[in-house]
């Protein structure tokens, strides 16, 4: 259903993916750049949050569950997040969880930073924004943002 803020509210299962986790790992490369050239984002409108989708591999080629450029807003970490980057490895990513969802709801794996934090402070930072989320697909600019890396604050929800 359309909301006020000009896109669509759905809930998503949201997980965290780091500089530290990321393929390669100790790496901020992303598989289709938009915005950034890196995975990254301080989660304002205009510098979305670098945001990993499923996907299904065919002869070589990859078709993303959500297109590059797809705007979501994360009401509970309060940052918008474009998708820039793919979710889930290996020859059939599409049999993995990226892609088939979690429990009927879009599976959305989006970046934390975490360069110059400890691997185990991120992941920690990981899990604790990992569940059904409430989100707005292509929404408006206008809606309330906490900027800057989620690392960095700790994976602070709201």
């Amino acid at each position: 259903m359309p909301d006020s803020y000009g896109g669509q509210t759905t809930q998503v299962y949201l997980t965290g993916y780091s500089y530290w986790d990321n393929t390669p790992p100790g790496s901020a490369q992303i598989a289709r750049p938009v915005i950034h050239n890196r995975a990254g984002g301080t989660g304002t409108y205009e510098d979305p949050v670098t945001l990993a989708v499923g996907h299904v591999k065919n002869g070589g080629r990859s078709t993303m569950d959500f297109q590059a450029g797809t705007r979501f807003y994360i009401e509970r970490i309060r940052k918008y997040a474009i998708v820039e980057d793919l979710c889930g490895d290996g020859n059939n990513p599409q049999d993995g969880p990226c892609h088939s969802g979690y429990n009927g709801h879009p599976w959305i794996d989006i970046y934390v930073g975490g360069r110059h934090s400890d691997k185990t402070f991120t992941t920690s930072c990981m899990y604790r924004i990992t569940g059904l989320q409430n989100a707005i697909i292509n929404p408006s600019p206008g809606l309330p943002v906490s900027p800057g890396e989620l690392a960095a604050s700790g994976c602070q929800v709201f």
